[in-house]
């Protein structure tokens, strides 16, 4: 039997964090949300029961958690490229790690803009060759 990648999804992960391209936002901060998909091979995860040949969800839920916290940058965009490069070197690097495809997006539903609305985001996603 031939298995299709098994994807690995966290959805919502909340981050306070201090990014944003106006000084209110570097100071008083706000909150983020992280949904984070990975895809990898599971096939002996799976038929080992071992945790070690799959991604740790709970590890990548505070790696997010402390990339996403760390240096502050002005825009959504450039948090989001971030959080990928991390997702994509996990479980070995960024050249053979186990992830084989990933996408994040990043909502900052807190933006400053002068209408209403109920989010902002901005999503990347990465393919290994």
């Amino acid at each position: 039997m031939q298995h299709s990648p098994l994807k690995i999804s966290i959805k919502g992960l909340r981050v306070f964090a201090h990014h944003g391209v106006f000084e209110f936002e570097r100071v008083n901060g706000q909150d983020f949300f992280i949904d984070a998909s990975v895809w990898l091979d599971g096939k002996a995860a799976a038929a080992n029961d071992d945790l070690a040949k799959t991604v740790n969800y709970g590890e990548l839920a505070n790696a997010l958690v402390a990339n996403a916290k760390a240096n502050p940058v002005d825009l959504v965009e450039t948090l989001a490229t971030r959080l990928l490069e991390l997702v994509m070197g996990f479980g070995g690097g960024a050249e053979t790690g186990i992830v084989k495809k990933a996408k994040i997006t990043v909502h900052k539903p807190q933006a400053p803009i002068d209408h209403e609305f109920s989010d902002i985001s901005v999503t990347v996603r990465a393919k290994r060759k």
